[in-house]
């Protein structure tokens, strides 16, 4: 069973930000994960912790096993001001699980499919 980890914001944790609809695509995605029959491991990252607290703890997530893809969700990498914390997180994914597909979403709710293509791109390579 492949070992994925998905990075992304915890929606309960933005400021001014209604998190249900991104909760609920979060929930899909993981039902969706476990019917393919991939396991999946959650970081998601305290809006608070932006600070250097969220890379600590992402670098422990990264190192506590292998994972054979890693996605990095849509806020992470299309937000205002977040630039600097996408440019940390694909580099420490790249560091830390070199053998990992890296891929990336629209959607919480199309997290799998982006999965499975990074998946196969890496099979193809």
């Amino acid at each position: 069973m492949p070992n994925i980890l998905v990075i992304g914001f915890d929606p309960h944790t933005i400021p001014g930000f209604d998190p249900a609809p991104v909760a609920a695509g979060i929930e899909q995605g993981s039902r969706a994960f476990a019917e393919l029959g991939l396991a999946e491991d959650l970081f998601l990252i305290d809006f608070a912790e932006l600070d250097g607290r969220a890379q600590a703890k992402l670098v422990e997530k990264l190192e506590d096993k292998q994972y054979d893809a890693v996605l990095v969700g849509g806020g992470i990498r299309k937000g205002p001001g977040l630039l600097e914390l996408f440019q940390v997180v694909v580099n420490e994914v790249h560091w830390r699980q070199p053998q990992a597909a890296i891929a990336f979403n629209d959607s919480p709710g199309d997290s799998p499919d982006w999965v499975l293509k990074a998946l196969e791109q890496k099979r193809k390579s």
